[in-house]
């Protein structure tokens, strides 16, 4: 039995619309925000939220610095008023149609204009879009947005269940759920604009969207459909042009949409991130009337296919993904709102977190459940780095309510949402909720909230109808029912359950929550392995910005309040104790721990890899933290790289060698090609003192062949160890080299802590160039470390093959340096002279 998902897309992003429409951005007008009951006023900055306007006003202290968290927690608990005044020009004022266009109010808000109430808002996801003709001045109008306790509220919309849902009032509110606290992140409940807010003016004709699908692809041509929606307050003929082709309609008055076919000669191809080039065409779509401009939308698209494939094997279901027919190992991370105040988001963040992700190798992002749907400038940076998208709706690790209002605000919300990222070839698929089936199931809430028969039913057929049958009815409406992929919930089991393993995606979290060593993973690997991951600490800068000096240390409270997993540093320092020495200083703890987050990303990926194609998918969790914390991230907030994330960038190579070593100490060498291409080259393998003495070589007598978009077994090396050498002492390297490309793999018979390495390490650091450095040393160094002020390094967090020059990549000339090694942890940070080349 096959079963598969076929999409056919182009992605359209979408630019302003001028002509004949007007937009008047009430940001730049002078907002006001207060208390209610009180009389003094603060200048607002919108788009933002209550609680940075606080601190931009010198009202609270910065909530992310120390534990100031417990101190800001009756923020909520108040009622907040925004307001600002304006004018209206009189050419706008006289406009048919004038609309009050709110992009995002978080959460529960009730919008007044001259008094009058024209909007309650209830859903910080929903957009809202009001015709305000009939109150609006042309001076002097005032503009009033009440903003309500989104936890009062809620626990109101709580008590009036005659049972409890798991997560208490946080499921009620159709708010970003990570406000409410998470295991990586704060508990601050905000409120305030925190998208866009204008005023829209026009007349006659508005064009409203633009759906772009391709309706057929051929290597001579790509067949596509632009269907626009427009509105019309008088009938008459209308001309509309995509590009240069242009089409005359004659439009009723109302709601309508039109379709025009347009074909792309010779179709260059949108591709992920290793594939080929992820190419977008520029289209300007645009409706005149007697050759006057009346609206106008561009944007970029891409033409391609993705399907999701799942077909009986021998193993049970496959689950894996085709880009334009060709099949594609996923390579990728969990990725979280990059700050826990959106509106404090830049663009260039968005930008740095999905070059961050490409530079590591990635393919795929998975926008999690919890967090806010995806920013525009996000969805560009993706599609124009060729970086898929698994997207989440917003709902994580929670049953929620199943009455008439919730459902019919949801169906809105993804209604909204579905429609403003339809069209980007990153939307790789659409995701119900985040490990709501897996809770339900294994996570023992009926039990815990003590639900009788006739209460389970109804919670669990109040899921079904949200997620098998509203959400997906909105998707098919909207993108039509071949035009995308529906998962309802990720993982589709447990990975407690034998099937998490033969079909679906999993989340394996035997490691962490279960506290199995990192070697579990080469035995837990599923299908398609959408969540595990390991935490570790940030490094040291940032903790200097957001905790007093004398608290920096594992005990003070200040940091413990920036660890949100109430085991974490004991399962941290277990692991820790397991494959590494424990440091005795805060600093050097921070640099093991993030080795140790290293070494089981590296463990993970790598077994998921190795068992292509069986496994054709790895998203760890997390790619980046949402304020400074201790957290499963491999970027940090400041956009610091960790250890694991040069570990990841290793480990997501399209092309890379690897090696298990046996019980009986033989060697299985591993040649993996996620390339459309035949690989060949030679292999050697080698073993070396830490001295880089040789001790045992061994080269493929003939070329070894990496096969396309798998992993081949390259060999088994019998008696490769000898019987009289202490592992401990030794390392092993394998080279896969042809004439375009040398790959090197180094690994260990033991862990790290049981490595005897030298303590006596002299490392040469010579500059090649402004922007390329070299490094030896007369020993192996492991898991050396550079740092060095405002200095990117190529690689960081490496181990130094002895006699062996590195040649590493610096944005610019390092003039101080500090170095850390594992060989000699209790004395390992120093200053560091250059010698110039």
């Amino acid at each position: 039995m096959r079963k598969v998902h076929l999409l056919i897309l182009t992605v359209c992003m979408c630019g302003v619309i001028f002509g004949q429409n007007f937009i008047h951005d009430l940001q730049k007008e002078t907002w006001n925000y207060y208390e209610e009951y009180t009389t003094q006023k603060f200048p607002a900055v919108i788009p933002g939220t209550i609680h940075t306007d606080l601190f931009r006003n010198n009202t609270i202290p910065n909530p992310y610095f120390g534990d100031n968290e417990k101190k800001l927690q009756w923020i909520d608990s108040k009622t907040w008023i925004y307001e600002t005044y304006f004018d209206v020009s009189e050419q706008n004022f006289t406009s048919e149609n004038i609309e009050l266009v709110c992009e995002g109010l978080d959460t529960y808000a009730d919008v007044y204009l001259n008094g009058n109430l024209i909007v309650q808002s209830n859903n910080m996801f929903i957009a809202w879009n009001i015709p305000i003709k009939n109150v609006i001045q042309s001076k002097n109008n005032h503009l009033k947005i009440k903003f309500h306790s989104t936890s009062k509220i809620a626990n109101g919309l709580k008590d009036k269940l005659s049972y409890s849902l798991p997560e208490g009032e946080r499921v009620f509110a159709r708010k970003a759920q990570y406000h409410f606290g998470w295991d990586w992140g704060p508990k601050f409940i905000s409120c305030g604009i925190w998208k866009p807010i204008y005023l829209k003016f026009w007349d006659n004709v508005q064009l409203n969207d633009v759906h772009v699908t391709n309706t057929k692809i051929k290597k001579k041509k790509s067949k596509l459909e632009f269907a626009i929606n427009v509105t019309t307050t008088k009938a008459g003929k209308y001309t509309f042009s995509v590009n240069d082709k242009r089409m005359d309609f004659e439009l009723l008055k109302g709601n309508q949409t039109i379709t025009i076919p347009y074909t792309v000669p010779n179709p260059i191809l949108w591709w992920c991130n290793g594939l080929g080039e992820p190419y977008l065409y520029d289209f300007r779509v645009s409706l005149s009337q007697n050759d006057v401009v009346m609206a106008e939308k561009s944007f970029k698209y891409g033409i391609r296919t993705i399907e999701l494939i799942q077909e009986k094997d021998s193993i049970g279901t496959s689950f894996y993904f085709k880009i334009n027919g060709e099949k594609v190992f996923i390579k990728g991370a969990n990725y979280i709102p990059p700050d826990h105040f959106v509106p404090n988001i830049s663009p260039i963040t968005y930008r740095e977190l999905v070059q961050q992700a490409k530079t590591a190798n990635m393919n795929m992002l998975r926008v999690w459940g919890g967090g806010v749907y995806p920013d525009e400038e996000f969805l560009k940076a993706c599609d124009e780095n060729g970086i898929l998208i698994w997207q989440d709706f917003m709902f994580a690790c929670a049953m929620y309510p199943g009455d008439e209002a919730f459902i019919e605000s949801v169906k809105t919300e993804v209604s909204q949402q579905v429609n403003r990222m339809k069209n980007h070839a990153s939307i790789a698929l659409w995701c119900g909720n985040n490990e709501i089936e897996e809770g339900w199931h294994n996570w023992g809430w009926q039990k815990s909230l003590g639900y009788t028969k006739a209460d389970s039913t109804k919670v669990w057929n109040d899921y079904s109808r949200l997620f098998h049958h509203e959400i997906p009815a909105v998707l098919n409406r909207n993108l039509g029912e071949r035009n995308h992929i529906y998962w309802p919930s990720s993982p589709s089991k447990g990975w407690g359950r034998k099937e998490a393993y033969t079909m679906g995606d999993v989340h394996y979290w035997g490691v962490w929550w279960g506290m199995q060593p990192f070697e579990s993973y080469n035995d837990k690997v599923g299908r398609f392995v959408s969540e595990y991951g390991f935490q570790s600490v940030s490094n040291k800068n940032i903790w200097k910005e957001y905790i007093e000096t004398d608290s920096l240390h594992m005990q003070s409270l200040q940091v413990k309040n920036h660890q949100k997993h109430p085991r974490g540093w004991e399962t941290i320092s277990t692991y820790m104790e397991r494959d590494f020495p424990v440091p005795s200083t805060f600093e050097d703890y921070i640099y093991v721990s993030q080795l140790v987050q290293a070494r089981g990303m590296k463990i993970a990926i790598e077994a998921h890899r190795k068992a292509m194609p069986n496994c054709m998918g790895t998203l760890y969790w997390q790619l980046n933290d949402s304020w400074p914390a201790v957290s499963w991230s491999t970027v940090e907030y400041s956009l610091q790289w960790k250890a694991a994330h040069y570990q990841v960038k290793r480990s997501y190579e399209n092309v890379m060698v690897t090696a298990d070593i046996n019980k009986d100490k033989s060697v299985t060498i591993y040649g993996i090609n996620d390339t459309k291409e035949t690989i060949k080259g030679n292999i050697t393998v080698t073993c070396m003192d830490f001295d880089g003495n040789i001790i045992n070589e061994h080269q493929f007598n003939s070329l070894s062949e990496l096969k396309p978009k798998t992993t081949t077994k390259l060999g088994l090396i019998l008696d490769f160890i000898p019987e009289n050498m202490d592992v401990k002492t030794c390392f092993f390297t394998i080279k896969f080299k042809n004439n375009h490309l040398e790959k090197e793999y180094i690994f260990y018979a033991v862990s790290p802590k049981e490595l005897l390495l030298n303590r006596e390490v002299d490392i040469e650091i010579t500059q090649i160039d402004s922007n390329t450095i070299s490094l030896s040393s007369n020993t192996l160094v492991k898991d050396l470390y550079l740092e060095s002020n405002n200095v990117k390094f190529e690689d960081n967090y490496f181990d130094l093959v002895p006699k062996k020059l590195k040649l590493i990549k610096v944005n610019c000339y390092p003039n101080h340096l500090i170095i850390k090694y594992l060989n000699n942890i209790t004395n390992t940070t120093k200053n560091t002279n250059l010698i110039e080349h």
